[in-house]
């Protein structure tokens, strides 16, 4: 008969593909955990990961098998929840950590809809991560995901990201109406970038031209809202989220150029898995999880 704990040990092996990352997430010893897999495969009839230095790789067998398996377990930690959260300890201040542009568009306009006092604090995807590994805040907004033991991910949606430029930039076009090179015309405008080593702008590069772009930054300002009121002013073109244009105050001043050139950003909400029932991490995963997009 097959043991419920061997599923949960499963699950989580898929979800860092390790052995010693999933037993530290799940507090037990590695050969504890690689006992439960083996028991599993038996009753499979079949090996579920391949073994590999690095990491554990789900076989097809394993990918069926945890389709079936994640929302049933999702189902039964959920009803656990409920019945957990009325005895369960509160926060009587909420810690969270986001990047300023995500909080201003999504958080900010519900705060009002969380029961308890906040507190936030901003910085990159690596600064939010440290804060709370280090247990200084308690639920955080991220554009990266690293298999941290004792951290919990949960995707919040793709941010799209688009070429926006200012209203009155002209694209010089050929005799047929074509662009003879968009990379070429691209790199010979002034860019707007959100640091010196180009994110984002990198990615647009290799997925769409598979290279690395070769350009210098007109202008370094590490916040998105700020960068397309640089756009409006003319300054130069950048990358911008959709949800940040549909926003936007001054829609007549900026235009989205080559609409095909887009790139996709996951981002993700994480807390310490300690903390996952806890009443008001419950409340902003089903509040924002069930929107699947940043807020309009």
């Amino acid at each position: 008969m097959i043991d419920f704990e061997w599923y949960r040990s499963f699950i989580y092996i898929y979800k860092y593909n390790s052995v010693s990352e999933a037993a530290k997430a799940r507090m037990m010893t590695q050969p504890a955990m690689s006992q439960h897999l083996a028991y599993l495969e038996a009753e499979a009839g079949e090996t579920l990961f391949i073994r590999t230095a690095r990491k554990m790789i789900p076989t097809e067998r394993g990918k069926a098998l945890y389709s079936q398996l994640a929302p049933l377990i999702e189902s039964l930690e959920e009803t656990s929840l409920n019945i957990k959260s009325v005895s369960l300890p509160t926060f009587s201040i909420l810690r969270i950590g986001s990047a300023t542009e995500y909080y201003t568009e999504n958080i900010l306009p519900r705060l009002s809809e969380y029961n308890t006092s906040t507190v936030t604090h901003f910085g990159t995807a690596n600064q939010l991560v440290e804060l709370l590994k280090e247990d200084k805040v308690d639920i955080i907004f991220t554009s990266q995901k690293s298999q941290t033991p004792g951290i919990e991910y949960a995707k919040l949606c793709d941010e799209e990201f688009v070429i926006v430029a200012p209203a009155d930039m002209e694209i010089p076009l050929d005799h047929d109406g074509k662009l003879v090179s968009r990379e070429q015309w691209l790199l010979s405008r002034k860019w707007i970038s959100y640091g010196l080593d180009l994110p984002i702008i990198r990615r647009l590069w290799r997925e769409h031209f598979k290279k690395r772009p070769v350009l210098k930054p007109t202008h370094v300002i590490p916040n998105l809202h700020l960068i397309l009121r640089a756009i409006e002013g003319g300054a130069g073109l950048s990358l911008i989220p959709t949800y940040i244009l549909k926003n936007s105050m001054n829609k007549e001043k900026t235009k989205i150029i080559f609409e095909d050139l887009k790139v996709k950003n996951e981002l993700y909400i994480a807390y310490k898995t300690k903390h996952k029932h806890l009443p008001e991490i419950n409340h902003i995963r089903k509040n924002l999880l069930g929107s699947g997009k940043p807020a309009k």
